[in-house]
């Protein structure tokens, strides 16, 4: 199988999509919802391929809590600081926002502006 007609990750068979591209920070998040042969097949995947030490010991470290007896949880956000395509969009409409203001400019024809300088007291 060629790995760019699936993308990252799928021609592997790995638990994550985009695996090779997510973050040490990323991954932390989306490990906690996998199994521990998920973990496992990702450390052996990660030692074979880029070997990256925040990650294994990030994987070894999930392989022990859950060798102790921590169950699979939900996932946090798939991406964390990126938009996501299910949210809907802003609150704000034309019917909500506020009038534009425009402040006023430094005198107007009517009242013109005086530096202070010429100001001058007695």
């Amino acid at each position: 199988m060629n790995q760019s007609s699936k993308g990252p990750g799928a021609a592997a068979g790995l638990p994550i999509p985009e695996y090779d591209q997510l973050t040490p920070g990323e991954l932390e998040h989306r490990i906690r919802a996998l199994e521990p042969e998920e973990v496992d097949r990702l450390l052996a995947h990660e030692r074979e391929h880029a070997d990256r030490p925040q990650v294994v010991n990030l994987l070894t470290e999930r392989l022990g809590q859950m060798e102790e007896g921590s169950p699979p949880t939900p996932g946090g956000d798939p991406r964390p600081g990126h938009a996501d395509s299910g949210r809907g969009g802003s609150p704000v409409h034309p019917q909500t926002s506020p009038q534009p203001f425009h402040s006023p400019p430094h005198g107007t024809p009517q009242q013109p502006a005086r530096p202070k300088a010429d100001e001058r007291r007695p």
